[in-house]
């Protein structure tokens, strides 16, 4: 079977895209952080239930669950996680069915972006961390 040369960079790969993959959670999560009042806001203003909760819930899981998959730990259930986060995301922050004009179009996109990440969020479970994890220093996927 032919990987074109996926199977010589396989762990720099996987590397790659757990970076790239988590850079949005990690950028957002700590503009989050660094504005609370800001994002219990924002998160009041598009009808989140117990926005202060789920501020604080956004934060956790958008910096420091974010963070462990950058480094490699807990990476497949972390990952699961993720998915499951990113969806609720996408029907509580995203809700373009509900919307109109410029509004719904740009939610729309928004939905559907976060489906792609869920995507990615799938393969880094199948595959794992990669070589490049501290995966080793906790339990072994």
């Amino acid at each position: 079977m032919k990987t074109f040369g996926a199977d010589k960079i396989r762990d720099e790969a996987i590397l790659a895209a757990r970076l790239l993959l988590l850079a949005l959670f990690l950028i957002f999560g700590w503009q989050k952080l660094t504005n609370f009042t800001g994002t219990v806001g924002y998160m009041t203003a598009t009808g989140v239930p117990l926005p202060h909760i789920a501020a604080i819930v956004a934060i956790i899981v958008e910096v420091f669950v974010a963070a462990a998959l950058v480094l490699g730990i807990c990476t497949r259930p972390l990952a699961l996680l993720m998915a499951v986060y990113t969806l609720a995301t996408g029907f509580l922050a995203h809700h373009y069915w509900t919307m109109t004009g410029m509004a719904r179009f740009e939610n729309e996109i928004n939905f559907y972006k976060n489906l792609s990440i869920i995507g990615g969020f799938l393969l880094l479970y199948v595959t794992g961390p990669g070589k490049y994890a501290l995966r080793r220093l906790f339990r072994p996927e």
